[in-house]
């Protein structure tokens, strides 16, 4: 192969990412040149994923022909995976190295994880350097198959700093991203968190949302379900289809590289509309794939148990981020336990206990609360004994610093959930990353909420800025759209 020649041609990764950066905000927006509805991007045929490649700027034509081609083959064949030899061989006919661009996760004081799927089976070397270009150390991957996705753990690094990253592939730089260490525990630090759900493949095209979130420069971001992939059921080779969609896409390359991630998933992730556990006409071997597929495709922290719950430590915050589908028993529905399942459940309440992080982000994929629709597919209508027994653990562990954010009800919205006990929690439901309709924006009885918005009206994310730098910390939300526009600010009482 000729390296040279490969590395005008992948370099564009690179230049996506460091573009938008190096020319700060984003300040003229990008129209999208194709609109793709929700229910069009749940069919998800090739016309309609087509558009959604193109929907804002149309990729290098390698990039392009390499995704339609990639899909091609995953559409035809069942049991096709990234290693596919057609795949492999159509990454060497586009000259790519990589399939996609990196992404970042596992954050930690010295360090974070980084996730890539090669397109060749040659060494990886991720070299890292502080921003100011110093200090330079190497990690190094011996042992690649192409199309298999790698994890490479740095470490060793400093705490609360900057650092830039390359990857390297036979001397030639290929991607190219930036991050910054979490700070030390109990640190006098301001530490950003965004989050937010259901970007339904919609969102992840969408320049002027990402570059927002990217420039306000948050720590990590969580992703709270139904990302990448759209009603795919038990067709593994399309999940994996839906999530090369999301790899080439320009935007989601800038996301990815600049700002780790931590993932969880809802129902059009997992299977379809409103599935969870094994649902009628699947299997447990349906479930094990596509749980199997999903650590395939993100870079979570390891967890040592079934499905994909897992909690991490970031500077002040512990992150904590339930499986609310894959553990569903369908037929016990409305009984104890039935939405997480025993193990699941004693898990989250053991991990609040055990934490002795300032401030805990506990997520669900669908709402806490019963504001909207009635709980309809959460907790209000799976397990009510279970959640009143979380919240009333809580309160009897005395266990500050706890925030509840969730997704699924397309839109945005701010509750207070009161307790007999004058105790009170703060839900944020933040699920306005693809701006797509859903259910009314406020609730019949609006004494406990704080804000709303129509999914239909709003592209927008959250974040909590956690401010230690006085001796009385202060947690702020804030709900800041894709035109960088605060919409929403609360200050919140944690105490």
């Amino acid at each position: 192969m000729n390296y040279n020649k490969v590395f005008g041609r992948i370099i564009f990764l690179a230049f996506f990412v460091f573009s938008t950066i190096c020319h700060g905000a984003n300040t003229d927006t990008i129209q999208p040149r194709f609109e793709v509805t929700l229910p069009e991007a749940h069919i998800g045929n090739l016309e309609i994923d087509t558009k959604l490649l193109d929907s804002y700027e149309r990729l290098p034509e390698n990039i392009r022909q390499f995704y339609l081609d990639s899909r091609a083959v995953f559409s035809e064949n069942p049991d096709a995976d990234f290693s596919h030899p057609d795949i492999i061989e159509a990454a060497k006919k586009y000259e790519l190295l990589l399939m996609g661009a990196p992404m970042l996760g596992n954050l930690r004081e010295d360090g974070v994880d980084i996730w890539l799927r090669p397109a060749t089976a040659e060494k990886l070397v991720v070299k890292v350097t502080t921003s100011d270009g110093n200090a330079e150390k190497s990690f190094v991957k011996n042992s690649v198959k192409s199309g298999v996705a790698q994890r490479i753990v740095v470490d060793g690094l400093t705490s609360d700093k900057n650092y830039k990253y390359s990857v390297i592939v036979n001397n030639h730089r290929i991607a190219d991203g930036e991050f910054k260490t979490a700070p030390v525990s109990g640190s006098k630090e301001v530490f950003k968190l965004a989050f937010g759900s259901c970007f339904h493949k919609i969102g992840l095209h969408n320049p002027n949302l990402i570059s927002e979130i990217v420039n306000r420069k948050p720590h990590a971001m969580m992703l709270l379900g139904d990302m990448a992939v759209d009603d795919r059921e038990n067709q593994i080779n399309m999940h994996r289809s839906d999530y090369l969609l999301r790899d080439v896409s320009k935007s989601w390359s800038q996301l990815s590289a600049f700002v780790p991630l931590y993932a969880s998933w809802d129902d059009h992730d997992y299977f379809n509309n409103d599935l969870g556990g094994i649902p009628e006409g699947f299997t447990e071997a349906d479930r094990e794939a596509v749980r199997a597929v999903w650590h395939e495709n993100w870079v979570n922290p390891e967890n040592n148990h079934p499905g994909i719950y897992f909690n991490a430590r970031i500077g002040p915050v512990e992150v904590i981020m339930p499986d609310t589908r894959s553990f569903r028993e369908n037929e016990r529905r409305g009984e104890y336990g039935a939405y997480l399942g025993m193990e699941q459940l004693n898990w989250l309440k053991e991990t609040l206990k055990n934490s002795d992080a300032q401030f805990k982000v506990v997520s669900s994929g669908t709402m806490w609360s019963d504001y909207i629709t009635p709980g309809k597919d959460s907790w209000g209508t799976w397990d009510t004994k279970g959640r009143e027994e979380f919240f009333n653990f809580i309160e009897a562990e005395n266990i500050t610093g706890v925030i509840l954010v969730s997704g699924d009800r397309h839109g945005a919205r701010g509750f207070i959930i009161p307790r007999p006990s004058g105790f009170q929690f703060y839900e944020f439901q933040v699920a306005s990353l693809g701006g797509v309709p859903g259910p009314v924006a406020m609730a019949e009885d609006t004494s406990n909420q704080l804000f709303g918005y129509l999914g239909k009206d709003i592209i927008a994310f959250g974040e909590f800025s956690f401010d230690s730098r006085e001796d009385k910390p202060v947690v702020t939300f804030r709900l800041i759209d894709e035109f960088g526009q605060i919409l929403e600010e609360h200050i919140l009482n944690l105490e």
